[in-house]
């Protein structure tokens, strides 16, 4: 049977980092606050897939007070959910994400950032689509206050080869 979760993270500006969205550096932005690289848009990715499987959420497995995850890629993070997921019998037949924000534009950079997730999940890269989209002016993304992202994964049981 498949499952499917969904994952929303977002996290204010914050100048003394670097932007990481999708673990892909953008340069010229303003960074994001947060515990971890404060990646949101591979938050809502892992999140999407924990709650496939009924595992909770990223705080559970990685909380924000634990010393190991500060600064911590979260590409890292993505790779040990995939690990949870699969000791679970799942695997991914896809991920689909949109980022909110209205800057920077996501479309120049969505390629960078499927290969990225894809690489660290150990999937196809055709099996993760990034998009964009703005608020037009409204809510915190549209004040350009942070960014806010969701995902939603589509996963399948499998049985692993002995």
């Amino acid at each position: 049977m498949h499952r499917i979760g969904t994952g929303f993270d977002a996290h204010a500006f914050c100048e003394e980092r670097a932007l990481i969205l999708g673990g892909v550096e953008i340069q010229g932005c303003q960074g994001l606050a947060g515990h971890s690289d404060a990646d949101v848009l591979s938050h809502a990715v892992a999140d999407a897939i924990l709650g496939a499987i009924g595992e909770g959420d990223l705080g559970k497995h990685f909380p924000s007070n634990d010393p190991k995850y500060k600064d911590v890629s979260s590409l890292s993070i993505l790779s040990q959910v995939a690990r949870i997921m699969a000791d679970k019998g799942y695997r991914i037949e896809n991920i689909d994400c949109t980022v909110v924000c209205e800057e920077p534009r996501i479309s120049p950079h969505s390629s960078a950032m499927e290969q990225k997730i894809a690489d660290a999940l150990g999937i196809p890269s055709d099996a993760v689509n990034v998009k964009g989209t703005s608020t037009e002016g409204l809510g915190f993304t549209g004040r350009k206050e942070g960014i806010a992202a969701m995902a939603s994964a589509c996963l399948s049981p499998y049985s692993p080869k002995p």
